[in-house]
């Protein structure tokens, strides 16, 4: 039920995302690629650490991969950027939070300091 939650959520701010890229055009656009794919470009960090099993992130990796999937990043933006006119950087919000909502639709969320993951209760 909670991951039924999640993938609601997370439908609803990409569709969101996705409008405000078409409705704004430009700059926006590539803030929406950004906010999809940035979270996970975390990931080359971890280029030349050994990996000892599947599924296990480095530990360098770590922090910035929690850092880029906390929900408090896009929703300072989300907040901040809904006062201020940038329709870039507010598209840019969204699609990062919709990011992260979609990665715990499926499963996947913070990190423990070891790369293994959390446990959600």
């Amino acid at each position: 039920m909670k991951r039924t939650a999640w993938a609601v959520a997370g439908i609803f701010l990409l569709a969101f995302a996705v409008f405000e890229a078409v409705k704004h055009g430009g700059w926006t656009v590539g803030a929406l690629l950004l906010g999809l794919i940035g979270p996970d470009l975390t990931f080359l960090a971890g280029i030349g650490a050994p990996q000892a099993e599947r599924g296990v992130l480095p530990r360098r990796v770590v922090p910035f991969y929690n850092a880029a999937h906390h929900w408090a990043g896009p929703v300072v933006l989300l907040v901040v950027f809904s006062f201020v006119a940038s329709p870039a950087v507010f598209t840019l919000g969204l699609a990062w939070l919709a990011h992260i909502v979609v990665d715990r639709a499926f499963g996947y969320g913070l990190r423990t300091a070891d790369g293994r993951q959390r446990a959600t209760a």
